[in-house]
């Protein structure tokens, strides 16, 4: 719904959590290797207490990634509390593509090390000291970049162009990170490192997201933690990021003397010989008639949701729900997220998984029109208090629903890219699938809040001649005593179109997905040249 709670197919990679994302909490899938590696941990010999070190670290760090996931996922509701235009959310939201381009950069950081420092080791410590630098640096300016709030807006460009840098040197942190995960583990306990992903990345995007919001803001620490009433939170995004900072930089420290890479492991079979080799086999991927139809289908699949994730969020903190408030509704959905794979997996596990995607594609559609009613119902429940209890169960009921909906398309699609990939090279191309999937979330959201703005039709009302068509005109008409007055609100008619896109994708390419079904493993195999 919000960039705090439907992150889900944005920015982090799965964000079913693995996010695939909520919160957001996977990462990569594991390749076909370390796949290989879970399976025999079945019969090990050794517990995982002996690699307890081993293990806390991993968790350690995949906590640390969540947080610059967490607070960027932050800012667009601090900046919709600023009264941000969503042509600036739009351009915000190019932040949280880093995460589903990082394939562009990977094979960079798998081919590129020094030896003798560790191939990990070699892109995690001075990616996460850079990170830490960064974080303390951005605590001087920060402030100054979100606005004084005393007719000093905020500066949009300069905090998107700061928090993709932010978000790209965590991205990069991913990569190493989940590739030390396979090696740092011994065979029989490499499948901990899913799970210390899936746990650390979803409780730093909570401590970066709805800790943040809940302590940053006022009326929450006035309310439930203090005795004498303050005007500001407890802390500030500035107080927050050099806090984390400090935390990089010690964790980092730790790491780069106290932790040694496994030199002796051999690298994967399915591991390219190069730079170059990487890039030739992911074209020659994409090239095949199958995948590319997949790939082409996937990127428009998600259109008709794209009102419903995107603005949704945004558009109740506009009408006057607390973000904070929003932010913690994503708490309750967390036991909720952890159960939804596990039960819907035993009905993509069969031969044909995008038939669950197809059956849940409508109620997610629906469920659009659904979120619509919430902002219109907003301001018609609104007290002097702040909204009634009943008003936030329906939210949260909402939320529920549309979190089934969107784990049952996610794991589908997940079922379907592991039943189709080459076992050769089975985590490139499971790689390059899941990063077309999370574009397909990506550019409709950000083209969704871009349009919201030119889609608003408002009126200058009491002062005539005057309109509101620019904010230059809606500026004159304030200072000619009138006021602009919504007529058209542009979400409520991106909700409309969306729906009706949706379902004309669902009638006349949904077929088209299912019947990706039918086509032989042959299909889907790529031939390449040793």
């Amino acid at each position: 719904m919000a960039p705090a709670i439907a992150a889900e197919e944005g920015g982090r990679q799965r964000r079913a959590g693995s996010r695939q994302h909520c919160l957001a909490a996977a990462g990569e899938p594991l390749p076909a290797d370390a796949e290989a590696l879970v399976v025999g941990a079945a019969g090990a010999a050794r517990g995982f207490r002996a690699e307890l070190g081993s293990i806390l670290l991993l968790l350690v760090l995949y906590v640390l990634q969540g947080i610059p996931l967490g607070l960027a996922g932050s800012v667009p509701l601090i900046l919709q509390s600023k009264s941000a235009s969503y042509t600036d959310q739009a351009f915000f939201s190019f932040v949280f593509w880093p995460f589903s381009l990082k394939l562009l950069w990977a094979p960079l950081v798998d081919a590129v090390y020094l030896r003798g420092f560790g191939r990990r080791k070699s892109w995690l410590v001075p990616t996460q000291y850079v990170l830490g630098l960064f974080m303390i640096y951005m605590s001087t300016q920060v402030d100054a970049l979100l606005g004084d709030g005393q007719g000093r807006g905020p500066d949009v460009r300069a905090l998107t162009v700061t928090f993709f840098l932010f978000e790209f040197l965590a991205a990069t942190q991913d990569i190493a990170v989940d590739g030390w995960a396979l090696t740092m583990l011994s065979r029989e306990n490499v499948g901990y490192a899913s799970t210390c992903n899936s746990v650390g990345q979803t409780a730093g995007y909570f401590l970066g997201n709805v800790l943040f919001l809940a302590l940053e803001s006022a009326s929450f620490c006035n309310k439930y933690l203090r005795v004498q009433p303050q005007p500001r939170g407890i802390v500030t995004l500035s107080d927050f990021l050099f806090f984390w900072g400090a935390v990089f930089l010690v964790t980092t420290t730790l790491v780069a003397f106290l932790k040694k890479e496994n030199k002796e492991l051999i690298p994967a079979k399915e591991e390219t010989k190069g730079i170059t080799d990487t890039y030739k086999l992911l074209f020659s991927i994409i090239r095949m008639p199958a995948v590319l139809t997949f790939c082409l289908l996937i990127l428009t699949s998600k259109v008709g949701f794209s009102a419903a994730d995107a603005v949704t969020g945004l558009k109740l903190v506009e009408e006057g729900v607390p973000k904070e408030h929003l932010a913690l509704l994503a708490v309750p959905m967390v036991p909720l997220q952890i159960i939804l794979p596990l039960v819907i997996s035993k009905y993509t596990a069969g031969p044909q998984p995008l038939n669950t995607f197809y059956k849940a594609m409508p109620f997610r559609l629906l469920l659009g029109l659904e979120f619509a009613f919430l902002v219109w119902w907003a301001p018609k429940v609104k007290h002097e208090g702040g909204f009634p209890v009943y008003y936030y169960a329906v939210v949260v009921l909402s939320y529920a629903l549309h979190q089934i909906t969107l784990y049952s398309m996610y794991v589908a699609i997940m079922a379907f890219n592991a039943k189709v990939s080459d076992p050769l090279i089975g985590g490139t191309y499971m790689t390059l699938l899941n990063t077309v999937s999370n574009l397909g979330g990506n550019w409709p959201s950000t083209v969704a809040l871009w349009l919201v703005d030119p889609l608003t039709v408002k009126e200058c009302a009491g002062a005539q001649g005057h309109s509101c068509g620019t904010a230059a005109a809606a500026e004159l008409c304030t200072e000619a005593g009138g006021s602009c007055v919504t007529t058209l609100d542009g979400y409520y008619v991106e909700s409309v179109v969306c729906l009706i896109l949706g379902f004309g994708w669902w009638f006349l390419l949904g077929p088209k997905l299912k019947k990706l079904q039918d086509e032989g493993q042959s299909s889907w195999k790529c031939k390449r040249s040793n």
